[in-house]
């Protein structure tokens, strides 16, 4: 698997989790394309945006939200996984956090009702 601009842990911790669900560097199909938006002459002249499709499950995802395309690589594969798990039925950090403000909604609704 290949390193990228991030820190070792971020690094070790994204080879554990591939492994954990059981997802191989052979099952990705990886594609670069031009970013839009800010970023000017760089956004124009480089490939940084991502394209990761998972080719056992046909998920696709597509990450420019950095300038760095290793690290967008990095990003993209993360939220693969994350996209993985939830297809699974597990409860993923983002399903807890989206969870926790509809209950924090919901009571200041009805206080505001009472």
């Amino acid at each position: 698997m290949p390193e990228f601009a991030v820190s070792e842990e971020k690094n070790r911790w994204l080879k554990l989790k591939m492994a954990e669900l059981g997802v191989r560097e052979e099952d990705l199909d990886e594609s670069f394309v031009r970013s839009s938006g800010k970023g000017g002459q760089h956004v124009n002249k480089t490939s940084s945006c991502v394209q990761i499709k998972h080719k056992p499950s046909g998920i696709i995802v597509a990450c420019m939200r950095e300038r760095s395309q290793s690290v967008n690589r990095f990003l993209a594969r993360r939220e693969l996984l994350e996209r993985i798990e939830a297809a699974s039925g597990v409860k993923t950090h983002e399903m807890k956090r989206i969870e926790k403000l509809r209950k924090q909604k919901d009571r200041r609704r009805r206080r505001a009702t009472n």
